[in-house]
């Protein structure tokens, strides 16, 4: 395209040359959001056999289970400064190291105690990841297809749960169990772990062939660099005026460089508090319940281990197939919609499994359905992938990107995504203990927040649509009243 002066009626379409190179950037940031999945989906595998391997219970096997969420809360706080600070690149590449070191060392543990180190290591890189690859995407996306872009973190998730549980249930089935030895002496759930260098090392490569954000170019002083860089992103007639947009949203940010995340709402402010309580809720619902523990919950329905992996691997797919949906329509529907009829959808599938589980019969300390009740559960459960996968999944990422002023941006995004990893460690410690308690109440208390999520969007939650970043912020600030006249 020549620059004539006036902007193409394609040029943001993701088939336009510019849509082509912003999808490039954005899958290769989101490569972060696929360590993310595998990382929460590849210990599927290997909780029964790491249980067994060292004698440990319920409880610890679920805090074995559950601690990288913490090192994931602790790199997404970290994530913020250290972004501003270093540049999102060398950020990506450290989150890229810390994940490739915990895939080796929790391959070769030996022990509980090094475990759970290599755990939280990895969880520190995870959480790093995942404050800046929607942020990347945010700054380098145009506002036409912002919302399409920042959904390819949720896919590259659904796909990291999906290499998760494939290659579990392709090491199951080669080595004839998760404890049996597979290659070179090593067990197989060792192998689930060591197999997360390849997705780390590609991670870590590809942060060295995109550039460096434009936004922060622009802030550390680099323009040139910044312009070289948006060349390639927008049409040669909306360079300068995207450059002057940034260019003030920096200057507004230096006048406010002392900007604090404090206000008036319990000590934060307000739009901050939106973040988090999307991030809780999208835990809350109890979405990592499914992959971390499908294995166990499929076992409960008369499954056995191979069958149970392969029908892991079938639900990943299926949330794969709903992110892409969700990618198709979030920039022609809107957030909002596809929200409330995401919550709708987990509300009812959830309170399904309830009802299922509330038939359930325990044999030789088992849980398991009788009659009809395991389908119900198991097609309940899949409803509720579709549901959280269409909705819920990818657009809370997008809103994440595109709610909070640039001047917070950094810092707010990483207490979002912490409070998100801090929900994601409560659900996934307590549902082994919960699940032994009472399984209907479990899942019908995750039904209980996919409903309370729904009127929390229908009241609280703007629609934020096509509009420019640096404006979004506006539709979340209280208007005050005109000032009454005499």
């Amino acid at each position: 395209m020549t620059s004539t002066g006036a902007i193409p009626s394609d040029a943001f379409s993701l088939r336009s040359p510019f849509g082509r190179r912003a999808i490039g950037l954005s899958v290769a940031a989101a490569v972060g959001g696929f360590l993310f999945g595998f990382d929460s989906s590849v210990i599927n595998g290997a909780v029964d056999s790491i249980q067994g391997n060292f004698d440990i219970g319920d409880v610890l096997t679920g805090f074995v289970v559950a601690v990288a969420l913490l090192g994931c809360a602790v790199g997404a706080l970290l994530a913020g400064n250290l972004s501003d600070r270093w540049g999102r690149l060398r950020v990506m590449r450290l989150g890229a190291i810390m994940f490739l070191v915990s895939s080796v060392g929790s391959g070769l543990t030996f022990s509980v105690p090094d475990l759970i180190l290599w755990r939280v290591i990895g969880g520190i890189g995870i959480g790093i990841a995942s404050v800046v690859a929607p942020a990347y995407i945010a700054e380098i996306a145009p506002r036409q297809i912002r919302g399409g872009l920042a959904s390819l973190q949720q896919l590259a998730i659904t796909l990291g749960i999906f290499a998760a549980l494939l290659s579990d249930a392709v090491m199951v089935w080669g080595a004839g169990g998760a404890s049996e030895p597979l290659w070179f002496g090593l067990e197989a759930w060792r192998w689930m772990f060591l197999v997360g260098v390849v997705p780390a090392a590609v991670y870590g490569l590809l942060s060295f062939t995109i550039p460096e954000s434009p936004r922060y170019l622009m802030a550390k002083g680099r323009d040139d660099e910044a312009e070289e860089v948006f060349a390639r992103l927008v049409p040669a007639a909306d360079l300068k005026q995207t450059m002057r947009e940034i260019r003030n949203g920096i200057d507004t940010d230096k006048k406010n460089s002392n900007a604090s995340l404090r206000g008036p709402v319990l000590g934060l402010q307000s739009i901050v508090w939106v973040g988090i309580i999307l991030s809780v809720f999208q835990q809350f619902v109890g979405i990592n319940v499914i992959f971390y523990y499908s294995t166990t919950l499929w076992k409960a329905v008369g499954f056995n281990e191979s069958n149970s992996l392969l029908i892991g691997v079938i639900t990943s797919v299926t949330n794969v197939l709903v992110t892409l949906i969700a990618i198709f329509l979030v920039d022609r529907i809107g957030r909002k919609p596809i929200l409330l009829t995401g919550s709708i959808m987990m509300t009812v599938s959830l309170g399904a499994m309830a009802l299922a589980f509330a038939f359930s019969v325990t044999v030789d300390g088992e849980v398991s359905l009788p009659g009809a009740w395991g389908p119900v559960a198991l097609v309940a459960a899949n409803l509720f992938v579709v549901g959280f996968g269409a909705s819920w999944g990818p657009l809370v990422w997008v809103l994440l990107g595109e709610i909070f002023p640039s001047r917070i941006r950094g810092k707010a995004l990483g207490v979002a995504a912490g409070a998100q990893w801090v929900a994601n460690f409560l659900i996934t410690v307590s549902f082994p203990a919960m699940s032994s308690w009472s399984l209907p109440l479990t899942y019908s208390m995750y039904a209980a927040f996919a409903a309370l999520s729904f009127f929390y969007v229908l009241l609280r939650v703007p629609e934020t649509k096509g509009m420019e970043l640096e404006k979004t912020e506006t539709l979340f600030t209280q208007k005050k009243k005109p000032a009454k006249t005499s």
